[in-house]
């Protein structure tokens, strides 16, 4: 196997030690995402290898069928009721760990997800954290009924919001408009730096057409930061604690081959 990138091999590490925080007999939400894939092989390989027994309520299909793949049990969150604990990626993090999700269009279900769960763990490497949120594009989902007159009222609504910039796309794939799971659009807002991401969340969220956005404020209780160099940093939101450790990386840990792009 070729040697993985440092941007990999940093989100490899954060997934590994986030996997290590998931005990015996607990119920998982898995994420979506390159970041989550990497969490999905390990737990996998901990169930296969060392006997580790969860249920996974996956936050898309696609998720699910990774998981599967790789041996863990996966059930709905209708099922699970109540999950005790969550892992995910996120594609901007803040010091007070408000994030912003939604990169790979599973938003409404990885916020459900996230909610419905006792802790929060956003595993991501260091290149996605943030003074200010902002810099990457806010994916909003909607429905697809009248969904030019919910991005016109949306951009209005921006015109009184402290946002740097205002402008809005229809997130496509290929030459059609992008569907999520639920059969919505993504409407992408491309705002530069979020100056008030609480104020803005709940002002999407009256919007009639709006089904749920990508901000994700004081749902995340820790955070696993990956470098390229295998050091990973814990930092706990509500301890207030900041851990640090290297972990030690195998390159003949090679079950993984299949997720290098």
């Amino acid at each position: 196997m070729a040697e993985l990138s440092p941007i990999d091999k940093a989100k490899f590490v954060a997934a590994k030690r986030a996997a290590e925080m998931v005990e015996d007999g607990m119920r998982v939400g898995l994420g979506t995402g390159s970041t989550a894939a990497w969490l999905v092989r390990c737990l996998g390989e901990m169930v296969r290898e060392d006997g580790l027994k969860i249920r996974g309520v996956p936050t898309s299909t696609r998720t699910a069928e990774l998981a599967r793949d790789v041996g863990i049990e996966v059930i709905s969150l209708d099922e699970a009721r109540w999950l005790d604990m969550t892992i995910d990626g996120a594609d901007e993090f803040d010091d007070e760990l408000n994030l912003i999700k939604g990169g790979g269009g599973a938003l409404l279900q990885e916020k459900i997800v996230a909610t419905a769960s006792d802790q929060m763990v956003v595993i991501a490497d260091v290149g996605k954290q943030v003074e200010t949120l902002g810099a990457f594009p806010l994916p909003v989902e909607v429905i697809p009924f009248g969904w030019q007159t919910t991005k016109a009222l949306i951009e209005e609504t921006l015109i009184s919001m402290d946002v740097l910039g205002r402008q809005t796309s229809l997130r496509m794939n290929g030459g059609v408009p992008y569907i999520t799971d639920e059969g919505n659009h993504i409407l992408d807002l491309h705002l530069n730096r979020i100056g008030n991401a609480r104020q803005l969340a709940l002002v999407l969220n009256q919007m009639p057409g709006v089904v749920e956005n990508g901000l994700f404020i004081d749902i995340c209780d820790r955070v696993v930061i990956g470098y390229g160099d295998g050091r990973v940093e814990v930092r706990d939101i509500n301890e207030g604690t900041v851990e640090q450790e290297r972990l030690d990386f195998l390159e003949e840990d090679n079950l993984f081959s299949d997720l290098m792009e």
